[in-house]
C-alpha cells in the first residue's frame, strides 16, 4: 500500500517514520511512504508557496500552483484519493478508518504492473490553509482529527497514516491485534476492556482472578462485561 504526503516541512516526518511498527512495515515493503516537498514545485524564483488572500483578512494562504503541480506529479504513481487534512473535515474514527482501509485494499487488487498504485495522498496545509480552488477541484476527501485548529496538517497526516496503515494486513505482525481494540467492530465500537500482565501481584494490587483461572469462556465473558 502506498502513501504519499505533500507538505512544506518534510523533515517533520523523519523520526516518526523511522521508528517502531511503521519502520518495520516500510522495511518489509508492506507499506510505502513518500514525502514530497511542495516548495520544490513552486515556480516562484524564491520558492514562495503563500500569498495574501483576496478580499483581505489576516495571515497568508497557500497558493494553488505548487500544490497542483505536486499533485500532478504524485498522480503518476498513486491513483488513490487525495485527502486534505483540515479542521473542517470529517473526523477520523475507527469505523471510518476501517472503511478507508477496506476500500483501499479492494481497489489495490486492480493494480497493474507499471501503472499507478492504489494508495492515499495526504495533503498538509499551513498558514491560513490552501486556496479553495484546490479544495473544490482536486481534493477527494477532507479529514480532521478533532474540533480544534493546529498550525499545520502534518500531525493529522501522521494520525491518519497510523490509524489506516495498522489496518493493512501484515503491518502489526499479528493481524488479530487490530481486531479486538477500542472502538473496533468486535468490541461493539466501545472502549477496550482492562488488560494486565505479570506480575500477578504488584505492590498489593492483584490481577482479577478470572484472568489467571484458565477458563476461556469465563475470561471472554469478563472482557465483554468490562468494555465501555
Amino acid at each position: 500500500m502506498r502513501f504519499d504526503i505533500l507538505t512544506i516541512f518534510p523533515e517533520i516526518f523523519d523520526s516518526y517514520l523511522n521508528e517502531s511498527i511503521i519502520k518495520r512495515a516500510r522495511k518489509e515493503r508492506i507499506i510505502d511512504i513518500y514525502i514530497h516537498d511542495i516548495r520544490k514545485f513552486s515556480e516562484d524564483k524564491h520558492k514562495k508557496v503563500d500569498d495574501k488572500p483576496f478580499g483581505g483578512g489576516p495571515g497568508m494562504l497557500m497558493t494553488p500552483q505548487p500544490i497542483y503541480d505536486a499533485l500532478f506529479q504524485v498522480r503518476k504513481f498513486n491513483r488513490g484519493p487525495v485527502v486534505f487534512l483540515s479542521p473542517d473535515g470529517k473526523i477520523i474514527t475507527q469505523r471510518l478508518a476501517e472503511k478507508f482501509a477496506k476500500r483501499l485494499l479492494k481497489d489495490a487488487r486492480k493494480d497493474k504492473p507499471g501503472k499507478p498504485q492504489t494508495g492515499l495522498i495526504l495533503l498538509c496545509g499551513r498558514y491560513e490553509g490552501i486556496d479553495q480552488r484546490i479544495r473544490d477541484n482536486f481534493v477527494d476527501e477532507e479529514l480532521s482529527i478533532g474540533k480544534y485548529v493546529l498550525t499545520g496538517g502534518e500531525l493529522p497526516a501522521m494520525v491518519v497514516l497510523d490509524v489506516i496503515s495498522r489496518l493493512i494486513p501484515g503491518v502489526l505482525g499479528h493481524d488479530e491485534s487490530a481486531e479486538e481494540e477500542s472502538y473496533s467492530k468486535a468490541l461493539k465500537r466501545k472502549k477496550e476492556y482492562p488488560q494486565y500482565t505479570r506480575p500477578a501481584n504488584f505492590m498489593g494490587h492483584e490481577v482479577p482472578d478470572v484472568l489467571t483461572s484458565g477458563h476461556h469462556e469465563q475470561i471472554k465473558e469478563w472482557k465483554m462485561k468490562k468494555i465501555k
